[in-house]
């Protein structure tokens, strides 16, 4: 009694007038936009040298080939490609920031215990963005632009030669709608177990349900990535397995913080 007296004593202290909280609020969208700036300001002038980094998956599945090209048919296509890799790096690396001040701004509203079962999914959400962008990095691209590099026609023979030349946008847009799809997509234990934390959600209606659930995973695998069955199977297959994990969190809460009454 004692303990949740002081809670809503934490509680009342930390409350504030409307003017209060938007002044806060202003303070924390100040301090993540400075972050976000700092962070794509550096990946801009490094902007070369991330590209270079992203196109390892494309080194790769052609066999590290020595005269690899790329094309960008417009005089600005490669200027806005690198801004794009800036801001996209700028969002990656500028994200613990931006997390952190979300939270601190969230923070002062929330009890002492809602805190603390806050903070590993603040943890976990970063943690397992970046398995997915591993996932796609190392192994789903290069398989996908391998299949894509098989399609390329050598000529001769009355038969045209047909070779692959990508140019730098689209290779951009096909790694960060990928590397985004799979991060989005391994946000799904954390979905989840914060469902089941608040009561919304519970380990039976997950099994139940779990053939709707692959349904539904393949079917956005589909919208999410090229027409390639290796990038959906890429994305559906671990999603599948993170849901099957999810079913394992989602109990292990339910025992911890929803314990049946003992049956009289």
């Amino acid at each position: 009694m004692e303990e949740d007296a002081l809670e809503e004593d934490e509680v009342e202290s930390s409350k504030a007038s409307l003017l209060e909280h938007l002044v806060e609020l202003r303070q924390r969208l100040i301090y993540s936009l400075i972050a976000l700036l700092v962070c794509f300001a550096g990946c801009f002038y490094f902007a070369a040298e991330i590209y270079d980094l992203l196109l390892y998956p494309y080194v790769r599945a052609s066999g590290n080939a020595p005269d690899l090209r790329l094309i960008y048919t417009a005089p600005q296509e490669f200027f806005f490609t690198q801004l794009k890799v800036a801001l996209f790096g700028g969002l990656f690396i500028g994200f613990p920031v931006i997390a952190a001040q979300l939270y601190m701004f969230v923070a002062p509203g929330l009890y002492r215990n809602e805190r603390r079962a806050f903070l590993p999914f603040l943890v976990a959400t970063p943690v397992l963005f970046l398995l997915g962008a591993f996932l796609v990095y190392y192994i789903v691209m290069p398989l996908a632009l391998r299949f894509f590099i098989g399609m390329e026609q050598q000529g001769g023979g009355g038969e045209v030669a047909i070779e692959l030349l990508p140019r730098v946008s689209e290779y951009l847009g096909l790694v960060m709608t990928l590397i985004f799809a799979f991060g989005i997509c391994f946000q799904l234990p954390v979905l989840l177990c914060l469902l089941a934390r608040v009561g919304l959600l519970g380990a039976d209606s997950l099994r139940s349900k779990r053939k709707y659930a692959i349904v539904g995973v393949f079917a956005v695998a589909a919208l999410l990535t090229p027409p390639d069955f290796i990038s959906q199977l890429g994305l559906g297959l671990p999603t599948l397995l993170l849901y099957e994990l999810s079913i394992v969190c989602v109990a292990m809460i339910e025992r911890r913080h929803f314990p049946q009454e003992d049956e009289v």
